[in-house]
């Protein structure tokens, strides 16, 4: 079982640190989030609170993870960074794939790409893209990624998006992971379909059992349950060795989880506070798994 840190909502002048730590202890990846912006209302409920509000404000720091990702690759050697989840929807997959090339280049293809629809329908309206069939427009979407990081020239005439002939170099040297997050039905058969993986949000472990025999019933549909295909999760009521075990048993394969937040110190506690909880989770967890 892999082992990823989040490092959500934590202050930026601490990412590079708690990436060194991270690496140190034996993490194999840190999970980076998206938010593009904080709109003061928002016409769609949050989907993974019980309540649909929002667990950050106008003043919660964020940095975009791409640059997030090549900041913290270039104190680091072995760690791998991806996100989880970007939103995917509003952005453009060109340019998008100009991004992606640049990471993998910087980190030396340490880079895997979390993706989701997107919640929020002003993200898509304030940055052009409609909010209207955006689970079509994402699938399109990932086939154009995949092709343009595979190098070489690339055209793409299809449903939502059209280009001629171009190229974007350099491109990976290896093939960047896709993973698909999202709980609905439609999100699943997405990541069966087009992912190499599945990234969850918060969810207890009754429903990642549930959702991981989900996922292979829809892999198997699409011939494609005998390909590699990660189960990121982030459990809320399983905990400590005894509970990450459990976590294994159910097909997860990569825990994400915040050190910290076991030992009472919230998104902005010190750093040292924080790297003590590296340690200590990497001696009472990872050593044994």
């Amino acid at each position: 079982m892999k082992f990823t840190m989040s490092v959500a909502m934590s202050p930026l002048d601490q990412l590079p640190e708690l990436a060194r730590t991270a690496e140190e202890c034996g993490f194999t990846s840190i999970a980076l989030p998206d938010s593009l912006f904080y709109s003061e209302q928002v016409s769609a409920e949050y989907p993974y609170t019980p309540d649909g509000s929002r667990m950050w404000d106008a003043e919660t720091p964020w940095v975009d993870p791409l640059v997030a990702a090549a900041a913290m690759g270039a104190v680091t050697s072995r760690i791998r960074f991806y996100t989880s989840v970007l939103k995917l929807g509003p952005r453009n997959p060109v340019l998008l794939s100009r991004q992606l090339a640049s990471v993998c280049s910087m980190t030396g293809d340490r880079f895997g790409l979390g993706v989701g629809l997107g919640w929020a329908p002003e993200e898509f309206e304030w940055c052009g893209a409609p909010y209207a069939r955006r689970g079509a427009r994402v699938d399109e979407m990932i086939g154009i990624i995949r092709r343009i990081l595979d190098g070489g020239m690339v055209e793409h005439h299809g449903r939502f998006f059209d280009f001629d002939r171009l190229q974007i170099s350099p491109a990976p040297s290896e093939r960047m992971p896709i993973y698909v997050g999202g709980h609905s039905e439609p999100a699943l058969d997405r990541a069966a379909r087009l992912g190499d993986g599945w990234a969850s949000a918060m969810m207890k472990l009754s429903e990642i059992r549930e959702t991981v025999d989900r996922l292979g019933e829809l892999r198997a549909a699409h011939d494609r349950d005998d390909e590699p295909f990660e189960i990121q999760a982030v459990c809320v009521d399983r905990f400590g060795l005894e509970g990450y075990l459990e976590q294994a048993e159910a097909g997860v394969t990569d825990a994400i989880t915040v050190p910290w937040m076991f030992d009472g110190h919230g998104f902005d506690a010190p750093i040292e506070a924080k790297k003590d909880s590296i340690r200590k989770f990497a001696t009472e967890v990872i050593a044994h798994c």
